[in-house]
């Protein structure tokens, strides 16, 4: 696939055209057989010329300001130095082949930095403005503009649907295949596809402030953030090329002025080292590694905001998780109802709907939520509504004989009425569940309960599980109480768990886990986990779309909210690290090999050519792979 691809590109053809042309030649000379000067001189300085200018020009500019550090120095100093010796061919071949090299580099370059090019592509320069008949640059569209998506038009800017309902396709930034309902009230974003209704929506954020345009520059920032292996690779090419030019003049200086040897072979030797030593496979190998990784993270949703975290999460030993919309989803859900001295669960479901149709928390909304699957029932009305905080609600039903209602905590409804050991027992048992009762109490009789549990993340199970196998440890660090804690750690397989937790206190038990375990990722949803997620090795932000505060936070955020993406990332990480280290030890040995070769007479400059655009065109393919690697395959 690989070789196809490079082949499509002009300029690889007219370097493949050349090297059919120029090799034939090159096996001749082996033979002393050349083709007339008048021919060849010509011929071989328009090749040179053609493809060799601009390194040459950029040789040469080194020399004068005496950067000896330059590839292209390397190059042009070997160039001119098979001119000289009367190797046309040779010279031909080291820069044709160079050119080739480059080639790669840049085919690799480009062709990792695609994930994000889509990404571009996809965001609409234009959108019709409500009540326009023709399209207006997206620069130009304010906040609360009203803009008309058609279906089958991408989005072109953050917003909220003000009327109308479709499905979308977030792929684009969640790597989510399966499209999402959007309905009025609800938020959309730039460059997903509206694939089916009508929708007209109202601008929340500028074109430089969407969220499609917040993940292209942070990703784009972040492959030109250098990794801790590409800063070493780099500071090691500024001391070994020059090294090395060293090393070439004092092998023809030495025999030669010292020993009386010949000249001509003593050079033609130090060529062929200058080439061996040629680190251009050394220098590419971490950076189009990190393009191609963080490239694959990018198409399923990963925003990683540099090289040094990809590497780092190859290196994580232990990974801490918040509990509440990371583990969980973060949204209340009636799981029991319970009542009690003849009522049935719909009349109970009503009379408490009734009062929490008043509150706007999160439990009071699902309550009502629940009620609605009893269709065929009439939610009560209350007056003298009122809310006690942290501990429930109170008022005076107006359908209910006993009017006067309290709706909330054990220890909330027992401060006015008696509760029996039998709600007492469903109470404990709900806790060890890890679920929310809500006991339900009029003036005489306690009327029943409710359960309501935080929903288990159907992944989360698998994420643990995976990372278990990766021998990667778990914990959970949370503010909710132990039960809670304990049941979800308990259901999905955690090994340690730290509940009841303020902020600073998870910080401190996070600090805790990387004494222990040295490299720890931490996992929140990145507005209240703030602390925790600058304190670990990696920050990893859950449900990052639309959260500004998560994707500043955090050194990697997951648009989509999967945690079976964190298992990934962590294989992703030792993937690229080794990787970059087969890239490192591929080119040193092969230039150990030649290097030896050399020292001892046995090679020649198209050989060392040969070998140094090799080993490049194999460090561009292994790094390549990883723009597709899947866990699934793997």
């Amino acid at each position: 696939m690989l070789i196809s691809e490079i082949f499509k590109e002009t300029k690889f053809k007219r370097l493949a055209a050349t090297l059919l042309l120029i090799i034939p030649l090159e096996i001749l000379s082996l033979f002393s057989v050349h083709l007339p000067k008048f021919v060849e001189y010509p011929l071989f300085a328009a090749i040179i010329f053609f493809f060799g200018r601009d390194v040459i020009i950029g040789g040469l500019q080194s020399l004068v300001r005496l950067r000896f550090s330059n590839i292209n120095l390397l190059m042009t100093v070997a160039t001119f130095g098979a001119v000289y010796l009367g190797e046309l061919e040779e010279a031909v071949i080291i820069i044709v082949l160079f050119a080739v090299s480059e080639a790669m580099e840049e085919f690799g370059i480009e062709r990792s930095q695609n994930a994000l090019e889509e990404l571009v592509e996809k965001a609409p320069k234009t959108a019709l403005l409500k009540g326009q008949d023709t399209k207006t640059p997206i620069e130009k569209i304010s906040v609360n503009d009203i803009v008309v998506v058609k279906p089958g038009d991408y989005i072109p800017l953050d917003g909220v649907v003000v009327k109308g309902e479709s499905l979308v396709d977030e792929s684009s930034i969640t790597g989510e295949p399966l499209p999402k309902n959007k309905y009025m009230g609800e938020l959309v974003f730039a460059g997903t596809l509206n694939s089916q209704g009508y929708l007209e929506i109202k601008v929340t954020k500028t074109s430089k402030d969407t969220t499609l345009a917040k993940i292209v520059d942070l990703t784009f920032q972040a492959a030109e953030r250098k990794s801790q292996a590409a800063k070493f690779i780099e500071k090691f090419a500024s001391y070994y090329t020059p090294g090395v030019l060293v090393v070439a003049a004092l092998l023809t200086v030495i025999p030669v002025v010292f020993l009386s040897q010949p000249f001509t072979p003593w050079f033609a030797q130090s060529l062929t080292i200058l080439l061996i030593a040629c680190p251009c496979a050394l220098v590419i190998s971490t950076p189009i590694t990190i393009f191609s990784a963080i490239g694959n993270a990018t198409k399923r949703g990963i925003l990683i905001k540099g090289g040094q975290f990809l590497e780092e999460m190859g290196r994580i030993k232990a990974v801490a998780f918040d509990k509440t919309r990371t583990l969980t989803k973060g949204e209340p859900a009636v799981s029991d109802v319970i009542p009690l001295n003849g009522y049935s669960k719909g009349e109970l479901l009503a009379c408490v709907a009734g009062a929490e149709a008043f509150s706007e928390h999160p439990i009071a909304k699902s309550i009502v939520e629940s009620s609605k699957s009893f269709p065929d029932i009439k939610v009560h009305e209350y007056a003298n509504f009122k809310a006690i905080l942290g501990k429930g609600i109170s008022g005076e039903c107006l359908v209910c004989v006993d009017k006067h209602h309290c709706i909330g905590t054990l220890q909330f409804v027992m401060e006015e009425h008696k509760v029996d050991q039998r709600a007492v027992d469903i109470v404990e048992r709900f806790e060890k569940e890890g679920k929310t009762a809500i006991i339900i109490s009029d003036d005489k009789k306690l009327k029943g309960i409710l359960g309501i549990v935080d929903e288990i993340r159907p992944e989360s199970s698998t994420a643990v599980r995976e990372l278990h196998k990766l021998k990667v440890k778990t914990a959970i660090l949370t503010g909710d109480n132990p039960s809670a804690a304990g049941y979800v750690a308990k259901e999905v397989g955690i090994d340690e768990v730290h509940a009841k937790l303020l902020p600073d206190e998870k910080v401190i038990q996070l600090k805790n886990l990387v004494n222990k375990h040295k490299d720890v990722a931490m996992v929140g949803d990145g507005v209240n986990d703030a602390p925790s997620l600058s304190t670990a090795s990696v920050g990893i932000a859950m449900g990052a779309i639309g959260s500004e505060v998560a994707v500043e936070n955090a050194d990697i955020a997951l648009m989509n909210n999967n945690l079976g993406l964190i298992p990934f990332l962590v294989k992703l990480g030792r993937i690229s690290g080794s990787t970059i280290r087969i890239n490192t030890g591929a080119a040193i040995a092969v230039k150990a090999i030649f290097l030896a070769l050399a020292l001892v007479g046995k090679s020649s400059l198209a050989l060392a050519i040969f070998a140094d655009v090799g080993v490049t065109v194999l460090v561009v393919a292994n790094s390549l792979r990883l723009f597709n690697f899947d866990t699934r395959k793997n």
